[in-house]
């Protein structure tokens, strides 16, 4: 909700005298600190809640954080920023984020800087890549999900490591194959 700035004027046609803004109190021993209705307020700034009833379709940018409760199809980017689908958000999209809460629906890949946390009763249909991920018990996954490190170097799948592999001998090649080696670690 939103508040009026101003006072409702007086039923009886005079003019009311403008209330005088209040300096907010030095706390004692110290420096003057904002009190916690000022720290409130700042803090509703810095998110951005899309509602219930919103449906966007198309491409979603960002530089706060953002609360999706709505319906979003196409593409989110908040590379900087946490990315928080309610238990009413229901995602088709491709996510990419500093960091992914799901309570909801999300249905694409999710690409994270940080983390992707998929909490009770959320899910996710879709191929995650982040350095790290939690799955709470009763949560849905189905994809894939690539933990690759930050700085490390990235091989799109399919591509062969710049290392030459040297050839297998005959008598192993009906073994199981070794572990694949790590690039960039």
């Amino acid at each position: 909700m939103w508040k009026r700035d101003e006072a409702p004027r007086p039923a009886s046609g005079q003019p009311m005298a403008a209330p005088q803004p209040q300096a907010p109190q030095p706390a004692t021993g110290g420096s003057p600190r904002p009190d916690a209705a000022q720290q409130a307020q700042h803090m509703e700034k810095d998110i951005v809640n899309i509602g219930k009833s919103v449906v966007i379709k198309g491409e979603l940018n960002g530089s706060e954080d953002l609360t999706i409760e709505g319906h979003v199809e196409g593409t989110i980017q908040l590379r900087d920023h946490v990315l928080t689908i309610g238990p009413n958000g229901r995602i088709k999209a491709q996510v990419f984020a500093k960091s992914v809460i799901v309570l909801g629906e999300v249905t694409g890949n999710v690409t994270a800087s940080e983390k992707v946390d998929i909490r009770d009763n959320g899910s996710v249909d879709g191929d995650i890549i982040s350095p790290r991920v939690a799955i709470a018990e009763g949560a849905h996954f189905r994809g894939s999900v690539d933990m690759q490190r930050k700085g490390g170097a990235v091989v799109p799948q399919g591509a062969k490591p710049a290392q030459a592999q040297p050839a297998q001998p005959q008598a192993q090649a009906n073994q199981p194959a070794a572990q694949p080696q790590r690039v960039g670690a």
